[in-house]
């Protein structure tokens, strides 16, 4: 579908349901279903700066909050469902109760700038909650860094394609594959390091993780 296509079936729903559609479409994508959360984001923006039927201010605030509630949603599932199935299933793609541990305790320490940064970035964004909640990342902290990584999103991407047009959409493709790239290259170095330094980070965890 075209940006012109997209606009106008954006503006219909608008129009018949309210900016309300904008929050539960980013926040089916934040809870881990493949919808365009950011392109719908950034499509309302640019409705608002071409007529005066849409007020910014409320599409931002939409996506936020379906932001933050989505994640919530995936955090939740994520706690609930995730480490039983790893633990299940996990055998299949190698990952026993030490390598669960390592990835539990990776979580603790550096899981704030996955729910952060997680959000900008196309696919992450989908499945960050998720692996927070499976992970058992502190929900106080991951809350925090949940609605500040939503607010930071959907003000940048929402005012951006306000104020520069049609051009958000370049800048914004740009960003989501530089940021896939440095994801799927950071994924691939840690995978190698903690092949190399298992038995070290294993004993940190032992060590490290408070509800062990």
């Amino acid at each position: 579908m075209d940006l012109a296509s997209l606009s106008s079936s954006l503006l219909r729903l608008i129009q018949v349901h309210g900016t309300w559609i904008i929050s539960v479409v980013v926040a089916l994508e934040s809870a881990g279903v493949p919808l365009p959360g950011e392109t719908i984001l950034v499509a309302a923006a640019l409705l608002a700066a071409a007529n005066n039927q849409i007020d910014i201010a409320v599409v931002v605030a939409a996506a936020a909050a379906g932001a933050i509630v989505g994640d919530g949603i995936g955090y939740t599932v994520g706690r609930r469902f995730g480490m039983p199935l790893l633990r299940k299933y996990g055998r299949y793609i190698r990952l026993d109760e030490n390598r669960l541990l390592i990835g539990r305790y990776l979580f603790f320490r550096y899981g704030a700038a996955v729910v952060f940064f997680g959000r900008f970035i196309a696919v992450l964004r989908m499945f960050a909650a998720l692996l927070a909640g499976a992970n058992c990342m502190p929900a106080r902290r991951f809350f925090f860094f949940n609605v500040t990584g939503g607010i930071c999103w959907a003000s940048l991407f929402g005012f951006g394609a306000y104020a520069v047009g049609t051009e958000i959409y370049k800048i914004s493709e740009t960003l989501s594959l530089v940021s896939l790239g440095l994801f799927i290259c950071a994924g691939f170095a840690l995978s190698r390091i903690i092949r190399r330094y298992e038995i070290v980070l294993l004993r940190q965890a032992e060590r490290g993780l408070p509800d062990r």
